[in-house]
């Protein structure tokens, strides 16, 4: 029979999702290194450029610049804690770290959708208005969109915090089935209220669906207005559209996961759920900064003369 544990301070959660640790310690903890280090100066790269650039100086750049900004912090929120629990004999995190480690995760996992999600109305504006396009996506807009990208994920991961709090939960099970904490912390608890499940559903309908819907929405319209267009607007809305369109399915498939296959508790090989959850924080934070640094012509040409300058020095 199980027994519970009333928490404090110094609760331990066990992370149990590490496959042959004891063999491979250094050798992940070396691969791991380099891939954040990796992570950190391709995306740095790009929101520098975008800094730098006066001409890059848009709304479209600067939410590709929130968004590549976004997915660092993301990386810095799980990547030290790795490297720390690789060399560590063992892999423990207190009960309060990882709740503030569950709460940025899904603070920065649903600002990405709704920085995606103003990037497509961008495109729309940018598309359907050109000539209103300056009146439309003033500094003011932009602003409110990246506040509220960031705002209303974090407004609602505090109060699932807050309901988490008040319920007064404990904890029957000392171990996550992972390698950080994220939904897998409800499977920790007694009793997962009521209250908690369905706040939980309505986050997701409200970071992911909704943005989701808005996107899908907008590029249909995209779509529809183009295909009655000369060959140079479809030429240029295919490459300013296109790289969204891929960062936003990438997005979208590992995200997937960590709601279906997390929060069904589904019995996954643990080398299986290893790899897709490392996926989410090695795939897409690459993935962003090589879409956008080589299907986007103007930051594509700013990088080729960067690195021509860097030569030549």
């Amino acid at each position: 029979m199980e027994t519970s544990k009333s928490l404090n301070a110094t609760t331990y959660i066990t992370f149990d999702g590490y496959v042959d640790l004891h063999k491979f310690r250094y050798l992940y903890f070396v691969t791991v290194l380099l891939v954040y280090i990796l992570i950190i100066f391709s995306n740095a790269t790009i929101v520098c450029l975008i800094w730098t650039r006066k001409s890059l100086h848009e709304p479209m750049y600067i939410f590709i610049a929130a968004l590549l900004l976004n997915s660092v912090l993301s990386c810095t929120n799980i990547y030290p804690k790795m490297l720390i629990d690789f060399v560590s004999e063992k892999q423990v995190i207190s009960y309060s770290a990882c709740l503030v480690q569950f709460f940025l995760l899904y603070c920065f996992g649903g600002s990405e959708f709704f920085l995606l999600a103003a990037m497509a109305y961008d495109r729309f504006v940018s598309i359907s208005k050109p000539l209103q396009y300056p009146n439309i996506l003033t500094n003011t807009t932009v602003i409110i969109c990246l506040v509220l990208a960031w705002f209303v994920p974090a407004l609602q991961s505090t109060i699932s915090l807050i309901l988490l709090h008040n319920t007064g939960v404990k904890l029957c099970n000392m171990e996550v089935k992972g390698i950080f904490c994220n939904n897998a912390i409800y499977t920790l608890h007694c009793v997962r209220p009521r209250s908690v499940t369905i706040f939980g559903v309505l986050a997701v309908v409200d970071n992911i669906v909704l943005p989701l819907l808005f996107i899908v929405f907008t590029y249909t319209k995209i779509l529809s207005i183009v295909n009655r267009s000369c060959k140079e607007v479809r030429k240029k809305a295919a490459e300013t559209c296109l790289p969204h369109l891929l960062v936003l399915f990438s997005l979208t498939c590992l995200s997937a996961y960590d709601i279906i296959i997390v929060r069904t508790e589904s019995d996954f090989p643990k080398t299986v759920r290893m790899i897709m959850t490392l996926q989410i924080f090695v795939y897409q934070p690459l993935f962003n900064p090589l879409i956008y640094g080589l299907k986007m012509k103007e930051i594509h040409k700013h990088l080729k003369l960067l690195i021509y300058r860097a030569k030549i020095i």
